[in-house]
């Protein structure tokens, strides 16, 4: 494929190479410099990130989503296709509880909110989480939107606040993101295929449009469509618990986790992304997140992972609700994922090694006994482990609620196919 050598831009229609391998792990690519600068996003996505872009000067920092604003923005003219990077978490019909505290929240509380959001001018995409309702999360946990998180944290248990401007996501529109290409003939574009509206794709996976042309050059923008998007909120913060703090397996039950309603749950189905995605949507887990457990190396990295050295598996953490959803709940949506690969060892998939068995990892006796009862009806050729859980250690950023950034719902009940890579 002919590619500009300023930006080795080809056509979106033509196939990425990135997205052809089906192995995740060498679907990360790490620190490549082009001339635009981006994270990896797979085609298939329906939104993207772009924490960094050069166009011959200074490398720019990543705008951080989820900023309050003080107003909307003007209409947009734009076809809306993406969608902002909003997260999920549980619904809960019972917010009042014994364990409520009566102070702001802090980092790893559950809050409970009633909210209502509506986009400023009409104008953001598909929603991929519940918008309106009462729900639970953990603050500053990756659930939700992240302006939410921010607002909340300001709030005391029972004060409202009406028609608060935030941010949907993706930030202001950065002019260092929009360049123009020269049509100096050494591209070997066919220049009849550019036209206005045009989407095209960078080599690094980088989505753009077409919004304007003259006789020397094209201008390109790889500003995200919901870019400068907004909502206006209603919000109530109805409660403030204390999560779960001890996560490691205790016998006698954990003393830590008595003193919250909340449990913790913990499983390796493989790749991480789609099976934490799997769980966003079950109503009564309030909080995800993807990491590393079962392994011997403090602290791993996910390339160190990768290379079967460490011990450690992908897995997902849960905080969840057992007032709405129970552990043997939890333990079927975790064995139905699997399907036939709970067969396989150190394998899901096309994903083979060590890092992706597959395992159930209890944190009380109780669940020990509840997965065990599951585990036995599936005959001595499962596979999958059960094990008391360890140490759990968070992945990087970019991996935590992966899908759902990429454009997948989250929303509660939702049971649209989920797609593994993007």
């Amino acid at each position: 494929t002919n590619k500009c050598p300023l930006t080795n831009l080809t056509p979106a229609s033509c196939h990425h190479p990135l997205v052809q391998r089906s192995n995740k792990a060498n679907m990360i690519r790490s620190n490549h410099r082009f001339v635009l600068s981006c994270s990896l996003v797979f085609a298939s996505c329906s939104a993207f990130v772009i924490p960094a872009i050069d166009f011959g000067g200074s490398k720019s920092t990543a705008v951080v989503p989820g900023r309050t604003i003080e107003s909307c923005n003007a209409a947009r003219s734009l076809h809306l296709s993406a969608s902002s990077i909003e997260d999920t978490g549980a619904a809960t019909n019972s917010p009042e509880s014994a364990f409520a505290c009566n102070r702001k929240p802090r980092e790893g509380d559950i809050v409970t909110v009633r909210w209502n959001l509506e986009p400023c001018d009409g104008l953001v995409a598909e929603q991929l989480f519940d918008t309106a309702g009462t729900m639970s999360f953990v603050l500053h946990g990756g659930n939700y939107l992240p302006g939410l998180h921010e607002l909340v944290s300001t709030m005391t248990p029972g004060e409202s606040v009406e028609n608060k401007i935030l941010d949907a996501g993706w930030g202001e529109r950065r002019e260092e993101l929009v360049a123009k290409i020269p049509k100096d003939g050494q591209s070997g574009i066919d220049m009849s295929k550019i036209k206005v509206g045009t989407e095209l794709m960078l080599s690094n996976g980088v989505k753009c449009v077409v919004t304007e042309i003259s006789d020397t050059d094209f201008t390109i923008d790889a500003n995200p469509p919901l870019a400068g998007a907004s909502y206006s909120a209603n919000v109530t913060l109805i409660s403030v618990e204390e999560g779960p703090k001890q996560l490691l397996y205790g016998e006698d039950g954990n003393e830590d986790m008595k003193q919250t309603r909340f449990d913790v749950a913990t499983f390796a189905l493989g790749c991480f992304w789609g099976g934490e995605l799997e769980f966003m949507r079950v109503p009564g887990v309030v909080g995800t997140k993807v990491g590393y457990t079962q392994g011997d190396k403090d602290e791993p990295t996910y390339k160190e992972v990768c290379s079967g050295t460490t011990g450690h598996t992908e897995a997902i953490q849960i905080v969840y609700d057992p007032e709405i959803v129970s552990y043997d709940k939890l333990v079927h949506v975790a064995m139905d994922r699997l399907d036939d690969n709970k067969y396989l060892l150190n394998q899901v998939g096309n994903d083979r090694g060590t890092q992706y068995r597959h395992g159930i990892y209890y944190h009380s006796k109780e669940q020990r006994e509840a997965a065990q009862k599951i585990l036995d009806t599936f005959g001595e050729h499962c596979k999958t482990e059960l094990e008391p859980a360890r140490t759990f250690y968070s992945a990087e950023d970019y991996h935590q609620q992966y899908l759902l950034k990429g454009g997948q719902s989250a929303k509660k009940g939702d049971d649209t196919l989920i797609r593994c890579y993007g």
